[in-house]
């Protein structure tokens, strides 16, 4: 008996006991169908909170009952936009910084502007400093995320973090923050070796810091120590949890109809090209530092992480891969979480373990 013969006896004998299954209990809940493609229809199903939740991350999801929440602020002039979404996450930046006292010092540096964010009154680690490169869908975000991002690694870990303000769209394209990120690390090599610099950063500062570390080695600048890629992959390519967070956390659009996906800053780019979708070339990885990547089980970027950590493994790369259970898109934002403090706590260990 053939392989393939042999795997349609077995498709074959599944369904046929998921149909006795389903007489002998009644009829179940709808199934899904298939195309000749392999799309699947899926029917609607209730969700419920995950049982490995912990009960500050429930009580989130309980805020979310009734009315749906305003989408985030968009607009044809976007430093209203901007302002408009700094705005809207004041609350969860005032909490985090009473969570995680810090001190923060805007500086130029190699003349792009930094925000060097420290502990408040602690002891920052001599050997080691951070860059983050903070999200924002490379359009905003420049000032409550870095601080959102920052705060808690400087905090925790006794680090010194520089979070760049990279251009951003629709004023810039690619590969505008990839050097603007190259020319800060640049400045920083003249006091701390490669060995002594992590990058990382969230959502779209997890993509650019992916990017970064193919952009060093390609151009002639040594690797980091290592990188932390979260909340996103190292790859453009749409994966299953794209479509399946836009049913379960609802916060973004399935790919199809996503409105403006890092609006602008590709355009005219090849999504395939190697400094913006390394995960897609083993040569450009095996350049790549020791990588953490942060994900959820119900973010978009799942699908992007895993296959990164699967690349980066068949590269030799060193690395640990983090999925929040019933977390959603870059949760570590949300410091008041314990998942999230979990997060920080296997950060700074992380790039403690890899630099010095």
């Amino acid at each position: 008996m053939g392989a393939q013969t042999g795997r349609a006896i077995l498709a074959a004998t599944a369904m046929a006991l998921a149909a006795a299954a389903g007489v002998a209990a009644g009829e179940g809940p709808a199934k899904p169908s298939y195309d000749a493609d392999g799309t699947v229809h899926v029917p609607g199903f209730v969700l419920p909170p995950s049982g490995y939740m912990s009960k500050e991350a429930v009580a989130l999801l309980k805020q979310r009952a009734g009315p749906a929440k305003p989408a985030t602020p968009q607009d044809k002039d976007v430093t209203v936009e901007r302002k408009a979404m700094e705005a809207m996450i004041v609350p969860v930046v005032k909490a985090m910084q009473a969570r995680y006292p810090v001190d923060i010092v805007e500086q130029s540096i190699a003349g792009v502007h930094t925000r060097v964010v420290t502990p408040t009154g602690g002891v920052t680690d001599k050997k080691r400093i951070l860059i983050n490169l903070h999200g924002g869908g490379f359009v905003h975000c420049a000032e409550g995320c870095a601080i959102l991002e920052s705060g808690p690694i400087a905090s925790t870990g006794g680090f010194k973090v520089i979070s760049v303000d990279y251009r951003m769209a629709p004023e810039h394209v690619f590969p505008a923050a990839s050097e603007d990120v190259a020319a800060v690390y640049r400045e920083l090599l003249k006091s701390y070796k490669p060995s002594q610099i992590g990058i990382y950063g969230c959502s779209a500062g997890g993509s650019l810091s992916g990017q970064v570390a193919a952009w060093l080695p390609a151009h002639g600048l040594p690797q980091a120590g290592a990188i932390g890629i979260f909340g996103a992959g190292a790859s453009r390519a749409p994966g299953d949890s794209s479509y399946l967070a836009a049913f379960v956390d609802g916060s973004y659009d399935p790919p199809p109809g996503r409105k403006r996906p890092y609006r602008e800053y590709f355009d005219g780019a090849n999504l395939d090209d190697p400094m913006i979708s390394p995960a897609q070339y083993p040569d450009v990885l095996k350049k790549f530092p020791p990588t953490l990547l942060i994900t959820g089980t119900r973010a978009p970027d799942l699908s992007a992480a895993v296959y990164a950590h699967s690349q980066l493994i068949k590269a030799g790369v060193p690395g640990d891969l983090i999925v929040g259970e019933g977390m959603a898109h870059c949760y570590i934002l949300m410091s008041s979480l314990p998942e999230s403090q979990d997060a920080y706590q296997a950060i700074v260990k992380f790039f403690r373990d890899h630099l010095g």
